[in-house]
């Protein structure tokens, strides 16, 4: 037993009953931390059912006590246990979990009598919350390390082949990046040196005792604590030469049904990731939201702070459209709304397409600001030829510096950036956010999305971003609207990889809800339903249907004033009408003319 360690003490959760016990020298036949409870402290009587639902290793080593008679019925505490003896375990936390009965992190629970907790004594700040590690193990030069080793014998381990001995726990990034340079100079390229230090350096500096890990093997996801610090084992096989100690739970968890950001954040093909974004749903894993409940009241946690995995599980909702939007939006069915809606929630990408003066943009922009609840969660862009992936997602950009008034080139956030990150935030994830592409067939689309065009149909994966080097995935919340002008280009000429990433829903002249559009407004305003009448007369004498003019034109106050009819369809409507026509020698006042039109109808 160490005399450099203090006794430390574990209050249940009454606030009444406090265990004792000591950090011990002595390290378990797997490289763990043991930890002694002394006799005498008291044991919760009950276990809480996440704990049966989880059943870690000290599930069974608290039944074996209780089954010996280690642990018996207290005098002392009603209705608690009791440790009748000295009981040694294989970590602070296994020594927790027997006395609490409920899945707890010892490195933090455990005090001494100043208020100092147990990581805080291995020199540790405890002001670093722990985090939860994603380490590859399935594929090391050919070998499944996590079926051979791992799980079996409680480890998790990491190949540094040609790493000199004797590097030390919590060196430094630049210290390990010297070592790497020099010792992995004609075996790794400059991008693997670099790689592989930030690797190193997570391993070794920042992942710390009581920490999480999890591992990919066989379709399922495994998870553990980490009980111990790192080793450098010079004789053991080198693939496997720095090992950290880990209580692995005994079952894992099929990744297909894994949640979709978990499945995002464990698609990056680094050996060590940080999944602290993730880690709410790492703590809810196989459990009901009633089991979180009542493990969240077996340690006493703040009521009024809401249980993080239950708001990660906060379900992402499109609200169902209207009979009031449908009013609003002039829209002919409520039905027409929903299944709009509904295509949306499908795919999250879609096109409204069809001729100029149909309302797409408008139609567009009200939907989203209904299905996000409003007008914040929604951005709007709009393409042109020379717009690029710089100018969408992200690029280096010249910008001056206030202070010195120089101008360098510093990567910038595009507007998809900047509204992928806010909607990734935590506590927006069940938010819907928006992004309307106005005009997006203008653009060459191969150029403007890149990568992107990967994660527009595989939501459930990240890849590696051109510029910044980061990983990034689409958050399931983030949807595209795009409008398309089908008089610029026809929907035939779009790339194929478009087509399948998006609904496409035709807005027409001659197909509801464009149809009757002007008829319902004209209505709603009280105006007579000439305007409509000759609309269709002329639609009638456009043979194509992608240069039919829609009711948008017609739906301004200053058509309605004196001449303004007559003034809208000389500068708005004929011109469109010559363009058509251009170099086919059709009279066009004559064909579409307001004389001629009314004529027809008269």
């Amino acid at each position: 037993m160490a005399d450099e360690y203090p006794e430390f003490r574990l209050r249940l959760p009454n606030g009444r009953m406090v265990a004792r016990g000591r950090l011990l020298q002595e390290r378990g036949a797997r490289g763990s931390r043991k930890f002694l409870v002394l006799a005498g402290s008291p044991v919760r009587a009950n276990t809480v059912p996440s704990f049966a639902t989880r059943r870690p290793p000290s599930y069974y080593t608290r039944q074996q006590l209780i089954d010996t008679g280690a642990i018996r019925k207290s005098d002392r505490w009603p209705g608690c246990l009791e440790t009748m003896s000295d009981i040694e375990c294989t970590s602070p936390s296994t020594a927790a979990e027997v006395l609490m009965g409920c899945s707890v992190n010892g490195w933090g629970v455990w005090k001494s009598a100043d208020g100092r907790s147990l990581i805080e004594h291995l020199g540790q700040s405890s002001a670093v919350p722990n985090r939860p590690w994603l380490v590859r193990g399935s594929n090391v030069t050919g070998l499944d390390l996590v079926q051979r080793l791992w799980l079996p014998d409680g480890l998790v381990t990491l190949a540094a082949a040609r790493l000199r001995q004797g590097v030390r726990q919590g060196i430094s990034k630049d210290e390990l990046r010297a070592l790497v340079q020099e010792d992995y100079e004609s075996t790794a390229t400059y991008s693997q040196q670099q790689q592989l230090v930030e690797d190193l350096h997570a391993f070794l500096s920042r992942m710390k005792p009581g920490d999480t890990v999890c591992t990919i093997s066989g379709g399922h996801l495994y998870v553990g604590e980490v009980t111990g610090e790192p080793e450098q084992n010079q004789s053991e096989d080198r693939r496997s030469n720095l090992r950290r100690p880990v209580e692995w739970q005994p079952a894992g968890h099929p990744y297909d049904e894994l949640p979709e950001e978990l499945q995002q954040k464990l698609s990056n093909q680094h050996d060590v990731v940080d999944l602290t974004s993730v880690q709410a749903h790492i703590e809810g894993l196989g459990l009901t939201d009633q089991e979180l409940v009542e493990e969240a009241e077996a340690i006493e946690r703040d009521p009024s702070v809401e249980i993080p995995a239950l708001t990660a599980r906060r379900e992402l909702e499109l609200p169902e459209p209207t009979d009031e939007l449908a009013a609003e939006l002039l829209v002919h069915d409520t039905e027409w709304l929903r299944e709009v809606r509904d295509l949306l929630w499908d795919e999250r990408q879609m096109v409204l397409y069809g001729p100029p003066g149909t309302g797409k943009t408008y139609l567009a922009l009200k939907l989203a600001e209904f299905l996000a609840g409003g007008p914040e969660q929604v951005k709007l862009v709009q393409f042109h030829p020379s717009y690029a992936y710089e100018d969408f997602f992200e690029g280096f950009r010249p910008q001056e510096d206030p202070q010195t008034r120089e101008v360098a080139f510093r990567l910038t956030a595009g507007p998809l950036r900047e509204l992928a990150d806010l909607a990734s935030r935590e506590g927006n994830r069940h938010i819907p956010h928006f992004l309307i592409i106005d005009e997006i067939n203008r653009a060459n689309l191969a150029k403007v999305f890149g990568e992107l065009y990967f994660l527009l149909e595989y939501r459930n994966k990240s890849v590696r971003l051109t510029y910044s080097g980061d990983d990034f995935a689409l958050p399931p919340n983030l949807f595209v609207i795009g409008t398309m002008n089908t008089a610029d280009r026809s929907i035939a000429l779009v790339d194929a990889a478009m087509r399948r990433r998006f609904a496409f829903v035709e807005l027409s002249p001659r197909t509801e809800p464009t149809r009757g559009l002007l008829r319902r407004w004209l209505a709603k305003e009280g105006k007579d339903e000439a305007p409509a009448d000759l609309l269709d007369a002329l639609n009638s004498r456009i043979d194509e249907p992608d240069f039919r003019i829609g009711p948008s034109y017609l739906m301004k106050k200053s058509v309605y004033r004196e001449a303004g009819l007559e003034r809208t369809w000389r500068t708005k409507i004929l011109p469109l009408m010559e363009e058509h026509h251009y170099g086919e020698g059709v009279d066009i006042d004559k064909r579409y003319g307001l004389a001629a039109l009314r004529e027809s109808l008269g």
